[in-house]
């Protein structure tokens, strides 16, 4: 089990951008692939957008695509979530995610796909 620590949510109004960070452990972080998930209040967690273990792959939502960029930095271990014209549907608790148990491509979306998760960073927009 690694350890991952998100940072970066806040209050912003709606059409303005946030940008997320999550840290994991030096080393192996470079390995695997990571992800970013996301939960609104009465709803389930739902995926929001991955990248590969070397950076040179990524997938969205279809409400992500085209507004978020998910990046990395095996260097510094941390994986970012770069949020432009952040929208009504946006706010909820981000999950910062590891898939852990190798590091083939690509890998599930669901909740179900990564093994080691974050505490998660609260994104609240207001409109």
């Amino acid at each position: 089990q690694v350890r991952l620590v998100e940072s970066g949510g806040g209050l912003v109004q709606a059409g303005e951008s946030l940008r997320l960070s999550c840290t994991g452990p030096g080393g192996s972080f470079s390995s695997f692939a990571m992800a970013w998930f996301r939960q609104s209040p009465g709803k389930e967690r739902e995926f929001v957008a991955v990248i590969s273990w070397r950076g040179t792959q990524t997938e969205y939502s279809d409400s992500a695509e085209g507004r978020f960029t998910i990046s990395r930095n095996n260097a510094k271990s941390t994986v970012y979530l770069q949020m432009n014209s952040l929208q009504a549907g946006d706010p909820g608790l981000y999950y910062c995610a590891a898939y852990t148990y190798g590091n083939s491509w690509p890998v599930s979306a669901t909740t179900l796909g990564p093994n080691c998760w974050g505490q998660g960073t609260q994104v609240t927009v207001s409109s």
